[in-house]
Parts: C-alpha cells; sequence; structure tokens
C-alpha cells in the first residue's frame, strides 16, 4: 500500500504517472455485543492506523453516517479510541436478520483520506419469550389417543441462536396433569445450532504497510494478510482478491487466493524451489529445492466407520465369545493416528457394563464376559469410546458409538 496518491515511475528517460482518485485506502471492522453503555472503547483507530494520536485533532478527524442521521459511534480525538455513542439495539436495527452491520466512514483531512469502518453487531439474549396471548384455553376429549398432538399457539423471541456464542442449548420441557395433588413429568431438549453464514470476514489489522525497493524481481513477496471467519466449515473459508484496482495494477501485482493454514493430511510434502539472483550485468542465478515435509499435530479425533453396531448372541453363551468387532479411523500420524478403544462406563441391569462386555483395545474386538440369559437380559445397548494415544487429561481427542446387544 503506498502513502501518497500520485505515485510515478522512471523508465529509459520516460516518465510516466499514474493516479489514484478514490481517497478510499481500506476497510476497518469491529465486532461486539449490543446494549453496550454509551462511551465504552470499540477498539482504538488511531493505534490500528498507525497514527500519533495529535493527528487526529490535527487533521479534523470525524465520523459520518452512511445514508443516515443516527450516529452510534464515535471518534475521541484525544485518545483515539472509538466509542459508542448511543444505545444499540440489534433487534431494532435489523430485526430477524442474521447479521446485524452497521456502515460508517472515517474522515481525515490535509490530506483527505477516507476509511470505511464496519461494525458487527452482536446479538445478547436481552429479549424473553413472549406468548400472543396470556392464558390459552384447550378441550381434550377424555378418549384421546396417546401420543395425540394439539397445537398450541408458540411464542416469539426477538433475541436469535448464535452459534458462535453458544452451539449447544438444553431446554427443559414439563408436561402438568389437572389431577389432584397435580403431577408432573420432564424432559431434556438438547439442541445443536447449525451454522449459517452470518459473520463476515476480519483482517489482523485495519492497515498494511510495505516497503518495496525498485527492480524487485517477479514473485516478490510484499506483505502478507490474514483474516478469520468465526463461521464453521465452507461458512468460515477465507479467500482473498483485489477490489476495485485497475487492470494496470493487477499486471504488477497478484494475490494469493488462499495466505491458509498447513494441513499434514491435506499435502504432507512439499518442494520449494529458492532462486538467488546477484546484482551484476548479466545477472546470474542459483537455485535449490528444497523438500518440506509437514509435521503432524493431533488434530483428528478417531471417527467410527458405522453410526451404530448391532450384534447377536445365543443364549447361554460361553464366557470369551466374540460378539462383534468395530472401528474407529485417525487421519493423524503414528501415536496421534493409533487408536484405543475402551467401554464407556455404565450399568446393564443395575450392574456395570464391564460384568457383561469387555474389548480389545487394540483391536476393538468385543467379548461376552458372562453367559447371558434370554429371559433376564433380551437386549441391552452400551457405549464405546475411541481415543487416541495422545491426548491430555484436560482434552480428550475421542469419539463415542452405540453397540446393541441382542440375546436370542
Amino acid at each position: 500500500m503506498m502513502d501518497s496518491n500520485i505515485i510515478s515511475f522512471q523508465t529509459c528517460g520516460f516518465y510516466f504517472l499514474l493516479i489514484f482518485l478514490d481517497p478510499v485506502y481500506g476497510d476497518m471492522s469491529y465486532s461486539f455485543p449490543e446494549e453496550m453503555k454509551r462511551g465504552s472503547v470499540i477498539g482504538n483507530m488511531a493505534k490500528e492506523l498507525g497514527l500519533e494520536r495529535s493527528a487526529l485533532s490535527n487533521r479534523r478527524a470525524r465520523i459520518d453516517s452512511d445514508g443516515t442521521d443516527e450516529r452510534y459511534c464515535d471518534i475521541n480525538l484525544n485518545n483515539g479510541e472509538l466509542i459508542v455513542a448511543d444505545r444499540i439495539d440489534r433487534e431494532g436495527l435489523c430485526g430477524e436478520k442474521a447479521s446485524c452491520i452497521l456502515k460508517y466512514e472515517l474522515v481525515l483531512e490535509n490530506p483527505l483520506e477516507l476509511h470505511r469502518i464496519s461494525l458487527h453487531i452482536q446479538d445478547i439474549n436481552d429479549n424473553s419469550p413472549q406468548f400472543k396471548e396470556e392464558f390459552i384455553n384447550i378441550e381434550i376429549r377424555e378418549s384421546a389417543d396417546k401420543g395425540a398432538r394439539f397445537v398450541l399457539e408458540d411464542a416469539h423471541d426477538a433475541d436469535e441462536l448464535d452459534r458462535e456464542n453458544q452451539q449447544e442449548i438444553n431446554l427443559l420441557l414439563t408436561a402438568l396433569d389437572g389431577g389432584s395433588p397435580q403431577r408432573s413429568g420432564t424432559v431434556v431438549i438438547h439442541v445443536t445450532v447449525l451454522d449459517a453464514n452470518d459473520n463476515a470476514p476480519v483482517f489482523s489489522q485495519a492497515v498494511y504497510k510495505a516497503s518495496l525497493p525498485e527492480n524487485s524481481p517477479v514473485d516478490t513477496v510484499v506483505v502478507t494478510v490474514s483474516a478469520t471467519d468465526a463461521d464453521e466449515g465452507v461458512n468460515g473459508d477465507v479467500t482473498y482478491e483485489f477490489g476495485h484496482v485497475t487492470e494496470d495494477f493487477k499486471k504488477i501485482f497478484s494475490i494469493d487466493r488462499k495466505v491458509g493454514q498447513l494441513d499434514r493430511e491435506l499435502v504432507s510434502d512439499y518442494n520449494i524451489t529458492i532462486i538467488a539472483i546477484d546484482d551484476g550485468f548479466p545477472s546470474l542465478t542459483s537455485s535449490i529445492t528444497v523438500q518440506l515435509s509437514v509435521a503432524d499435530i493431533n488434530d483428528n479425533p478417531p471417527v467410527f466407520e458405522e453410526q451404530s453396531y448391532s450384534a447377536y448372541v445365543t443364549e447361554n453363551n460361553k464366557p470369551g465369545t466374540t460378539l462383534c468387532s468395530v472401528t474407529a479411523r485417525d487421519p493423524d500420524w503414528r501415536q496421534n493416528g493409533t487408536v484405543i478403544y475402551s467401554l464407556f462406563p455404565g450399568e446393564v441391569n443395575g450392574a456395570p457394563v464391564s460384568s457383561y462386555l469387555s474389548v480389545n483395545g487394540d483391536t476393538g474386538v468385543i467379548h461376552a464376559v458372562r453367559s447371558f440369559d434370554y429371559d433376564s437380559s433380551r437386549s441391552f445397548k452400551v457405549h464405546l469410546m475411541a481415543r487416541d494415544k495422545r491426548f491430555s487429561s484436560a482434552q480428550q481427542q475421542c469419539d463415542r458409538q452405540c453397540v446393541h446387544i441382542g440375546c436370542e
């Protein structure tokens, strides 16, 4: 990125003048929750732009709104902090939209600079569910079948689910009867929040600056930028490209669409060619090829090949009888990918599961520990766990699977 609006190139006695008419320098992006108090700090703009604090006052810095009279943020000219200027209610501003973004511009004079500002407003749980009616009257025949359904008006909550804040939610559903004494039953509903593409990529810096000597050879790295996206999977994949630049600029500079992390499971080896060029005339070069092998880290949990396993055994079987085998795969390397199997603690008919079954930790083969009786144990379910050898007590790389055992 250049520091002036006029760039001059001199080649073979001729002068070429390239003029950029657009004074917009770059985007700044901030993400913060709604309902922050007035005066709360969002970020330090002077620091991100690499400006002295006095420069903001001297250059008459100000925040301009994008087509609206409402101003929810302002700049403190004394220290360069971007602060909350008014109450920000996400539901009032954006309703039920998945993404809520406010657009502003930072204006600097002498010389004129414009920096776009994007404020990503995060939702907080500041609204209670509301039913349309305070009292619901419903009539049910005494002959109604078990499991019959009756439609009720749903409750509306202005807040929305946010996977980036909470990926899983447990809801407690309570059913009350009309008898005397009144009795109740409860059930826990486990909700997994699926990802939506509701977050924009955010660069690690608001402005990147680089110096480049003239006559730099082709493929010289000018600067490396980095952006992250809080979304999951393909929604969080970031690609890079130039925006609003001339074709002449694209002939001079190129950008790698994917600045991504090394992943040994995708590409394990690279061949890198390094070229050394001297400044003589004619210039002489020498090159060497370096083979880069990506070292493995334990970043993948074992995954079972089947969603569930079933096994059947004749009653009065002999202890030690093989029932079935399970298999889990781990794409990591060596110890990181070596899988160990074990039974998840639990009970079968009031007795420890280990008194019914055993599993070979290396092979995943499941054996009967006792003789089964069809009349007392027609079928039961157990959970099996697969973990890799490299794990800590704080965070295990593991997967759980259900095994259904039937006695016939």
